[in-house]
């Protein structure tokens, strides 16, 4: 059976096409590609090899066009799909080995490749946290002012308005943001470590060639490459499950408000019974409410992941190209599927 996101009709309901081209495969390689040729220039600008040489060939390295049979049966084999990568680089660029790959590893491409998709994952995150937030606004301008019972512990309490409600949705939406802005420097970083991290394969020009690289790829620049150190991986999927927590908890709000005999709310589009025609079920807050849960339940193999050890993990670093790709697809779903909710909402407040 195929993942949810990509599967012939689940996918109607979990995949997000934005999300899901920026953490293709085909979108993976071409960041590992970049990498290959910003590390030839960068050995070109200090010497390493002509300068002409590593021009010419990291043109040729932009515009390869590998064989992914051959990478799957090298991952296969090499459990990285980087060596069979540089080996196809290296037969359709023979007259200049030594410009590709050498002084760097496996580790620094897949890494790095995984910020540049991060870079461009979190502007899309933040583009729909900016989207929910104003759609939330809109619901607030136009029903912010209507009576709703609040409840506490599912328990009728006092009275309260559409917009108290509305201000435990969008609250965190803000604080998020924030968050993200301040943790992309930290995830959005070149990796340039070579064999063993600490970056002594390209001798006294490793520094040079990592400020060459993080200005070509657009990346941060930190001092030693973070092989085993995973931390910031971590709080970035702790992001990633605290934006769709905080998503879910509007879901199951809208589930309970849409309740026969509650009628706080009213839903327009699909959600029809096979059995029941009289029913509109709340499609997409419940779905809403699945995605956090399933984020939440990844955030806890990524703190396994962050158990490297000593100075690479085979194990932990595998674990996390199986876990964060979902769980990034899963909060960009859950930002699109809110913002498809919120302008279903044609009333909002308690039934007259």
């Amino acid at each position: 059976m195929t993942g949810v996101f990509d599967h012939p009709w689940l996918g109607g309901l979990f995949g997000d096409a934005d999300a899901a081209t920026l953490w293709s495969p085909e979108r993976q390689i071409s960041h590992m590609l970049r990498f290959e040729a910003a590390f030839t220039r960068a050995l070109g600008s200090v010497g390493t090899v002509p300068a002409a040489t590593a021009d010419m060939v990291a043109a040729q390295i932009e515009t390869f066009a590998p064989d992914h049979q051959a990478l799957r049966d090298g991952t296969e084999r090499d459990g990285v799909v980087v060596p069979d990568l540089v080996r196809q680089l290296k037969v359709a660029i023979s007259d200049s080995p030594n410009a590709i790959h050498t002084g760097t590893t496996s580790q620094d491409v897949i890494d790095t490749a995984l910020a540049l998709t991060v870079k461009e994952f979190n502007d899309l995150l933040d583009l729909r946290l900016q989207a929910l937030i104003a759609s939330l606004s809109d619901l607030a301008d136009r029903f912010g002012g209507e009576e709703l019972m609040g409840r506490t512990r599912m328990q009728a309490a006092v009275a309260i308005t559409v917009g108290d409600r509305l201000r435990t949705w969008s609250e965190p939406l803000g604080r998020h943001r924030a968050r993200l802005a301040d943790i992309r420097p930290d995830v959005e970083c070149l990796q340039l470590g070579g064999a063993a991290g600490n970056r002594a394969t390209l001798g006294a020009n490793g520094a040079a060639v990592a400020a060459h690289m993080a200005d070509a790829l657009g990346l941060n620049n930190p001092a030693s490459a973070r092989h085993p150190m995973r931390d910031s991986l971590g709080d970035y999927a702790n992001l990633l499950s605290l934006i769709s927590g905080t998503i879910g908890k509007m879901g199951q709000d809208v589930c309970l408000m849409a309740q026969q005999g509650v009628d706080e709310i009213t839903l327009q589009g699909g959600g029809g019974s096979s059995a029941m025609p009289h029913k509109q079920n709340p499609v997409l807050a419940e779905l809403l409410v699945t995605l956090a849960r399933f984020n939440a339940t990844q955030v806890g193999g990524m703190h396994h992941a962050l158990v490297h050890e000593q100075e690479r993990s085979g194990a932990a670093w595998a674990l996390e190209w199986m876990i964060l790709p979902q769980m990034a697809q899963t909060t960009a779903r859950s930002l699109s599927a809110a913002h498809e909710l919120g302008a279903s909402i044609a009333r909002l407040g308690s039934a007259a």
